[in-house]
């Protein structure tokens, strides 16, 4: 419920951690809250380490949208550092099914924090964040739940667009590397089965040793082509590419450049297409072999 200290007159602030989150919370709540990125655009979240003016922005937000499974830890940092009872935060992946984390650099029992590449997880997403709001500020709970079901019907469709441009293909036994752990979630929806992931660490190029042992990797476990980084370009993955012959796919990673309201659906749409051409070029090249 609203704090008896705000007045109803007032707008609740929602603070975000990342772009996707900005783009989700915008599509819940509109116009009825101001919606507050807790650090200026242009960083990395995986790096970045918190600073004053995190704090400073945060102390002014009523709630906070967090990842909150290992892609915004710096967050969790300052949300601790401000010992705040009053500050209500939503976990936008409680409800999530979340898939183990791949790749070399990553410990036993770790989930993949990439919710956001996927369809479906942005649509749970989207529904438990207008759900908590409803309870927040239960007089906009019938506006938050239509707004969230306006926009969960647009990645549906996109979804299903992309399901018929792949009707007429065979999608079994499709096998994808990637350059970062990021893609699982919008894979699976596809039964597409990531058979390797590249980097030790994310924007961490692999050594010399690391890089061989993948290109060998590559070639003894037939994989179809490589998905790597639309906005952190990656120097090895030209020699990938020539020293396996698999083709490579850019996707994007939607938690790079402005705070944008369509930003989860505009790059989603590409991701989708991206997804669709790389399927469909492995269909042809396995139908004539």
């Amino acid at each position: 419920m609203l704090s008896s200290s705000l007045s109803q007159a007032e707008k609740l602030t929602v603070g975000i951690t990342l772009q996707p989150y900005y783009s989700y919370v915008k599509a819940v709540v509109g116009d009825l809250v101001e919606v507050l990125p807790l650090v200026d655009e242009g960083f990395n979240p995986h790096n970045y380490q918190p600073q004053a003016n995190d704090l400073r922005r945060l102390n002014m937000m009523d709630v906070i949208v967090i990842n909150g499974i290992g892609h915004d830890d710096f967050a969790l940092k300052v949300i601790k550092a401000a010992n705040r009872d009053d500050l209500i935060i939503i976990k936008a992946n409680k409800d999530v099914p979340l898939l183990p984390a791949m790749g070399q650099s990553v410990g036993s029992g770790v989930v993949n924090p990439h919710t956001f590449v996927g369809v479906s997880t942005t649509i749970q997403k989207v529904y438990t964040i207008a759900n908590e709001m409803a309870k927040i500020d239960p007089d906009n709970a019938k506006q938050y739940r239509a707004n969230a079901r306006q926009y969960a019907l647009k990645f549906r469709k996109m979804k299903h667009q992309a399901m018929l441009a792949l009707s007429d293909i065979d999608t079994a036994g499709m096998k994808v590397a990637t350059t970062h752990n990021a893609y699982g979630y919008i894979l699976q929806e596809f039964g597409v089965e990531v058979s390797a992931v590249i980097e030790p660490a994310h924007g961490v190029e692999p050594s010399a040793s690391q890089l061989q042992e993948t290109i060998e990797k590559i070639r003894a476990s037939g994989i179809d082509v490589l998905f790597y980084e639309l906005n952190m370009p990656n120097r090895y993955v030209d020699t990938i590419e020539k020293e396996t012959g698999i083709k490579l796919y850019r996707f994007s990673h939607m938690t790079h450049g402005a705070y944008e309201e369509d930003k989860v659906e505009v790059e989603m749409r590409k991701n989708l297409n991206t997804l669709v051409e790389a399927m469909k070029f492995t269909a042809q090249q396995k139908g004539g072999a």
